[in-house]
């Protein structure tokens, strides 16, 4: 399933619901079932421990992108690459700290099927 976040300082993001649970565990969010509630909310109050938390969760992945693979002249295409936690949660990272400038808070629902 796809997830949709949102907030009114950012442009939405799109993420799976398997890569979306653990950045929500790290941001602070408990959930009772296997899987991800329909609905959530991050509160403004929530902001700071939110990001905080999937800053640990970027800079504790082992396998994490570092800057400088960018622009490595490997011959493996990047559609082989692994996608890094970095990069994973970059976009929601970046929602959440543009939210917290404007005191917003951030939500998410299934993405719409179009």
């Amino acid at each position: 399933m796809l997830i949709l976040f949102q907030s009114k300082s950012a442009a939405e993001v799109l993420m799976f619901a398997q890569h979306a649970r653990p950045i929500l565990l790290a941001a602070g969010k408990a959930f009772d079932e296997p899987g991800l509630p329909e609905r959530g909310v991050i509160t403004r109050a929530q902001l700071d421990t939110a990001i905080a938390g999937i800053e640990s969760l970027v800079a504790a992945d082992p396998g994490h992108d570092d800057a400088s693979g960018d622009h490595d002249d490997t011959v493996e295409h990047p559609i082989a690459q692994p996608v890094g936690m970095r990069r994973r949660a970059w976009p929601l990272l970046t929602m959440l700290r543009l939210a917290r400038e404007k005191g917003e808070d951030v939500t998410w629902e299934p993405a719409p099927s179009w």
